[in-house]
């Protein structure tokens, strides 16, 4: 017969051995966001907070060069997951677009649409730019490389009929061209996310007055006949402190993995994600929370879902 002395001792072996055994179990999954000073990135925390499960998936957003930039870490292996804007992630998955001719992602899947993001074209106030046709000559900031941004500035200038040899281009954050914006030292910048973008709003209210460049008319027309992720958007008065509404373009924010990744974790997460609990922190945490809805994460899709986000759609009644 086991003494007591001896029962302990075997307890305590048991617990020491399950131990790593638990800590196995629990998986990590990482999701790629962007500028600290955009909207994917403070979006990424808040989803991250709303979905990980202590001691089973631990989920962390991280800073990143943007869309472009996180679908090639995806498929890397760099990162289990990734925001990229509707167009990137399409023409990665089927090698169309700014893939074409280039090394594609046939195994990207599809976790949730997100939200809209619009396009910012950001110019200080009094500054007499009312167009984007107004930017030729001028010294302008596009983003960096890797940045979905970079990719619709490109677009938005031709669609107007500028080159990117007709302007002063300047390929840095959101942050930086805030800064340079505010000292003089460039004249305008591109901005793709969801409105208020920390980087914006925090400029608007430092006393620096800005406009937002319109991007409507028969430009914006003919860009959504080339480019249909584009859709028409307004920027609500008032977004940002003295900037009327504005008319402008969106695309769609997505939330991107690959086929590889755990079925059950991916299911977990999404589920999570629509939970009662998980809808009231994306509706308290940031102004594109409350358009994180499962009607609205199956709409406009581009490529295929991962079969455990599909799972949970299909149970949810929102997928057939």
């Amino acid at each position: 017969m086991f003494s007591r002395k001896s029962f302990l001792a075997v307890l305590a072996l048991s617990t020491t051995l399950a131990a790593p055994l638990a800590a196995q179990a629990q998986q990590f999954f990482r999701i790629g966001t962007g500028g600290t000073t955009g909207t994917y990135y403070p979006v990424g925390g808040m989803i991250a907070n709303a979905v990980s499960q202590p001691g089973k998936i631990v989920v962390t957003a991280q800073a990143t060069n943007g869309s472009v930039a996180n679908v090639n870490g995806i498929a890397g292996g760099a990162m289990e997951s990734g925001f990229s804007q509707a167009d990137v992630a399409t023409w990665a998955q089927t090698g169309t677009g700014i893939y074409e001719g280039k090394p594609n992602v046939p195994g990207l899947r599809l976790i949730a649409n997100l939200y809209p993001e619009s396009v910012h074209v950001v110019v200080k106030k009094g500054s007499g730019l009312k167009s984007v046709a107004d930017l030729k000559g001028k010294r302008v900031a596009l983003d960096e490389p890797g940045s979905g941004t970079l990719v619709n500035a490109r677009a938005i200038l031709a669609a107007y009929g500028i080159k990117e040899a007709d302007i002063k281009p300047e390929y840095i954050k959101p942050n930086q061209a805030s800064d340079k914006l505010k000292d003089g030292s460039l004249d305008a910048f591109f901005f793709t996310g969801g409105a208020p973008a920390g980087a914006i709003a925090e400029l608007a209210s430092s006393g620096t007055g800005i406009d937002i460049l319109p991007i409507d008319g028969a430009a914006a027309q003919a860009l959504q006949k080339n480019s249909p992720f584009f859709a028409p958007d307004t920027i609500p008065a008032d977004t940002y402190k003295g900037v009327g509404q504005v008319s402008t373009l969106a695309v769609g924010a997505q939330w991107v993995t690959s086929d590889k990744a755990d079925e059950t974790a991916v299911y977990e997460i999404t589920k999570a994600l629509f939970s009662d609990a998980g809808q009231k922190q994306l509706s308290a945490g940031h102004a594109k929370g409350k358009y994180i809805t499962k009607e609205n994460a199956v709409k406009s899709a581009g490529i295929p879902f991962h079969p455990g986000a599909a799972k949970f759609y299909r149970e949810a009644g929102v997928l057939k």
